[in-house]
């Protein structure tokens, strides 16, 4: 596994000049950078290659960024930030549920978005001991949580929402806070977002532990995350 200082990081974009102008100042950061321009040929390189991050482009010629995702996440956990000049939201929400580790728009700083790369390579690549409360376990490189021997697989976005709850469990985080947690570009999404992801992640959850309610509701503020009770799972 590379180190956060010396990743491969493969460029998908069509845009020849800022595709350069970004992997010169990923080269200046130290790390080993590769380009591709056609949509195509994405999915085959990066199961070949098998680089550290991806920056993926939403609009590509040949097969668009969203698609190349979903395909990616099929089989793959590699770091994914996507950039695009379409801004709406519904294609920031739809990116980040495919798995999408993080959302840049153009116009963008280079250096910010080398910023971006060195905070997910630091998530994703720093080696970290699974996190255990209780029976439950959570292993953020692979974005799976383990109970006994049942076991499910997250969303980025549903793994940083359950990891931010169960870091501090009986703690009451408003959505706000959720919010900031999750989206670290601090970017507007509606209380209904996070209930949404909510939603989704306690149904993952009772697969694990089908008679244990893990996320509570705490009305008019937010949620708040109990440890289960063991009976014998850890």
């Amino acid at each position: 596994m590379q180190t956060t200082d010396m990743a491969t990081i493969l460029i998908v974009e069509d845009e020849e000049r800022l595709a350069r102008l970004v992997a010169d100042y990923l080269r200046a950061a130290g790390h080993r950078v590769e380009h591709l321009a056609e949509g195509h040929e994405v999915v085959a390189w990066a199961r070949r290659e098998r680089p550290d991050l991806i920056l993926l482009d939403l609009m590509l010629p040949g097969k668009d960024g969203l698609d190349i995702c979903r395909e990616i996440r099929a089989e793959s956990q590699v770091p994914i930030i996507m950039t695009t000049a379409r801004v709406e939201e519904i294609d920031r929400l739809l990116g980040l549920e495919l798995g999408a580790d993080d959302y840049v728009c153009k116009p963008y700083s280079p250096r910010e978005l080398v910023a971006r790369v060195k905070a997910v390579l630091r998530r994703t690549l720093a080696p970290e001991p699974p996190a255990d409360q209780g029976p439950l376990h959570l292993h953020r490189e692979e974005l799976r949580v383990r109970a006994g021997e049942a076991e499910i697989e997250l969303t980025a976005v549903e793994f940083a929402l359950l990891e931010t709850l169960h870091s501090a469990p009986g703690r009451i985080f408003s959505r706000d806070r959720l919010m900031d947690r999750i989206y670290r570009d601090h970017r507007v999404v509606s209380d209904r977002t996070i209930d949404s992801h909510v939603k989704k992640l306690r149904r993952k959850l009772t697969e694990l532990l089908p008679d244990q309610e893990l996320i509570h509701s705490v009305y008019g503020v937010g949620y708040r995350y109990e440890a289960p009770e063991d009976n014998g799972l850890g």
